[in-house]
């Protein structure tokens, strides 16, 4: 089974989606439809929805759109962890089969400690009891917060996008990849090998430029609990789809066959579905 397991959908309006650049390709609805014409001639089955829009209503939404669609496996959605009633809100969502795990924009949150926050934490350490994971979309200066983390909860299940947002386009490795090193010492973390292209230079990227963050990556987290995504359509600013594809097969062509399995599908199953 070949899984994306990091792609958004949204209906496109500037209120609720102010991120997004005026005048960028961004700028407009982006539907199942859209990916299933993509999807197709790669032969991907599937893909996890991950929220664009720290809204309740989106996470609904999100759900809704996997209703009509079974290529969307499962929706990793947004709540409001630090309310008092966190619980009651994922008891609700958790009753669909396909709602697998929460996040939130962490990165945009100016309190490089904000994971750590006994009202985070109290939210966080309720997923475990609905069986939901827990996205982490970080920056650097987060990493010690995210250790820190995953260490208060060893049984949680977590998995960090976009590598943590390397500084791959001024060339900064360090202190990101000591950081990464440790946070990938607990075995509750998995690695998603997405969010690169963006982290570059959007016009004049080429392979060569991510290899130090990848070889980093690679071998911290090993290819067991790597897995792939596109960040699609967010991708978009710096490459096609195709592209960020390309980019990881390319990375990954030294991995041994049920590895290379294992990242193309097989651990996101295992990670977001429980399958395999």
């Amino acid at each position: 089974m070949k899984i994306d397991a990091h792609q958004h959908f949204w209906r496109y309006t500037a209120a609720e989606h102010p991120w997004i650049p005026q005048g960028s390709a961004l700028q407009r609805d982006w539907l199942p439809e859209d990916l299933g014409r993509i999807h197709r001639p790669l032969e991907f089955d599937g893909s996890i929805v991950v929220e664009a829009r720290q809204s309740l209503a989106e996470s609904w939404w999100l759900l809704g759109l996997a209703d009509a669609d079974p290529s969307v496996k499962g929706v990793v959605g947004w709540v409001d962890l630090q309310s008092d009633r966190v619980e009651d809100c994922l008891a609700s969502l958790a009753e669909h089969p396909r709602f697998v795990g929460v996040r939130h924009l962490a990165q945009d949150e100016p309190d490089a400690r904000f994971l750590v926050r006994p009202t985070v934490t109290r939210g966080i350490g309720a997923l475990r009891q609905f069986g939901l994971t827990y996205d982490l979309v970080i920056v650097p200066s987060q990493l010690p917060a995210a250790i820190e983390l995953v260490q208060l909860f060893p049984e949680q299940a977590f998995v960090l996008d976009h590598i943590a947002k390397p500084r791959i386009r001024e060339g900064v490795i360090e202190p990101w990849a000591s950081l990464i090193r440790e946070l990938a010492r607990h075995p509750n973390v998995c690695c998603k090998v997405s969010g690169l292209v963006t982290e570059a230079d959007h016009y004049n990227w080429n392979v060569d430029d991510f290899r130090p963050y990848l070889d980093v990556v690679f071998e911290a987290f090993s290819p067991e609990r790597l897995m792939f995504g596109s960040d699609w359509p967010v991708c978009l600013m710096a490459a096609s789809y195709e592209q960020v594809e390309e980019l990881a097969r390319v990375s990954v062509c030294h991995f041994r066959p049920e590895q290379v399995e294992g990242f193309w599908g097989g651990n996101c199953a295992r990670f977001y579905l429980g399958v395999g």
